[in-house]
């Protein structure tokens, strides 16, 4: 793009061989400047199928997930479990910094395309592999899901609601690929990490990234607090997880939509003091001022009251945005609860550029995406085109890069290698 900085990871290739469990690792690498070439089996990749897609037309390079995890990315088609698919890898390999693949613990090893094998011929090369539950350990050949990982690794013994409101609730599981997400985060960190040991004089390494092993480094204080204290962290419903209950922190504001207020610091004489003012301020009548609420022991007696009924009755008052801004204003950690909808049109992404106009030429429309979650002041991280159409660069890749005749490139698509 004319008139804009490269991007951070600029310079640096990366080969991916990614389903839903690594693409997302390749789409930040590629955001931030990388030249991604995903490679998908000739017809494309089976993610390609997953609904919804434009227009509610079944396509291939309509998936509008697809769309999103396979931004920035170059696109070829590829048969790795042909000889002729695993040496064009081979070669392309020795072009390129990283390696990412997330098929399943054995497989890029009995095609001769681990790292011990491409290594011997780029020494360089960082190599990483995302599995369900790591390359090795009991577990290494188990099947998996998102959810099974946001159970196995801890997530959903945190995520539900508490006993008071539904008794003997199931866990509930985060969703939306969040198992996924974790992973390949973790993974284009020891992405970076690797190459800059690599900068710095290192060789390249061999990265085995566990998903399960990611879920559960993320189960923030219930882990720690078992070890150490031999508490158990409970469910609760909208709000973190506890050892004891805390209060409620979600109300229906006037206009239906829900508002999450937390009273940060708990209920005390100061803190109920400025709830006070912030109802006056909002014109809702209410009793804190009255001199009994400078009793530590009233406020500790009366709370749920305070919570349950006349906070709750505050905010049923008032529209969620005017009570969301309002507190904010005054120094209280509130906020609405937006939808996927209501973010488009909120003024502060808005502001700060985050959604992104991204050109489909194909198609002659632009459509909207995510940006970026950081601003770069010199190298931007953006989203540099749209995902790739099945083989959109199998002649710009492997013609031009490794210098393939056409004539050639027709006889490997003829033999179903590309």
């Amino acid at each position: 793009m004319s008139g804009v900085h490269e991007g951070p990871l600029s310079g640096v290739r990366v080969l991916e061989i990614a389903d839903e469990k690594g693409r997302f690792c390749g789409k930040l690498l590629g955001d931030l400047g990388a030249d991604v070439i995903k490679i998908e089996p000739p017809g494309g990749d089976r993610t390609r199928r997953v609904g919804p897609f434009l227009d509610d037309v079944p396509h291939r390079d309509r998936s509008l997930s697809f769309w999103y995890y396979n931004t920035s990315k170059r696109g070829i088609t590829l048969a790795l479990d042909t000889p002729d698919g695993r040496a064009l890898f081979r070669r392309l390999a020795a072009e390129s910094d990283v390696v990412l693949e997330s098929l399943a613990p054995g497989v890029m090893a009995g095609w001769g395309l681990d790292h011990a094998a491409l290594s011997a011929d780029h020494p360089g090369l960082v190599y990483c592999s995302i599995t369900p539950f790591g390359r090795t350990g009991p577990w290494a050949g188990y099947r998996s899901s998102d959810l099974i990982h946001m159970a196995g690794g801890g997530e959903m013994a945190s995520s539900g609601y508490d006993e008071t409101e539904a008794p003997d609730a199931p866990p509930i599981a985060p969703g939306g690929g969040n198992a996924w997400h974790t992973g390949a985060h973790y993974a284009m960190i020891a992405i970076m990490a690797a190459l800059v040991a690599g900068q710095a004089g290192g060789s390249g390494q061999d990265i085995d990234v566990s998903i399960h092993d990611s879920c559960a480094l993320t189960t923030e204080a219930a882990i720690a607090n078992w070890v150490y204290r031999g508490e158990v962290l409970r469910r609760q419903t909208g709000r973190h997880h506890a050892v004891t209950q805390t209060p409620r922190t979600q109300f229906l504001a006037r206009d239906g939509k829900y508002v999450t207020a937390l009273i940060s610091g708990g209920l005390n004489a100061r803190n109920l003091k400025a709830l006070a003012e912030l109802m006056d301020a909002c014109g809702f009548r209410h009793e804190l001022h009255a001199e009994k609420y400078a009793d530590p022991a009233v406020i500790a007696s009366e709370a749920p009251r305070i919570i349950n009924t006349m906070l709750a009755d505050f905010i049923a008052s008032i529209d969620s945005d005017t009570v969301y801004h309002t507190a904010q204003e005054r120094g209280f950690t509130w906020g609405a609860v937006r939808s996927a909808d209501e973010l488009l049109d909120d003024p502060h992404l808005g502001d700060r550029g985050f959604w992104k106009t991204v050109a489909h030429p194909e198609l002659g429309r632009e459509f909207v995406y995510p940006g970026e979650a950081a601003l770069f002041s010199d190298s931007p991280w953006r989203v540099s085109r749209r995902a790739p159409l099945v083989g959109e660069h199998n002649v710009e890749v492997l013609c031009g890069m490794l210098g393939l005749s056409r004539l050639r490139l027709v006889a490997l698509m003829e033999a179903g290698v590309v």
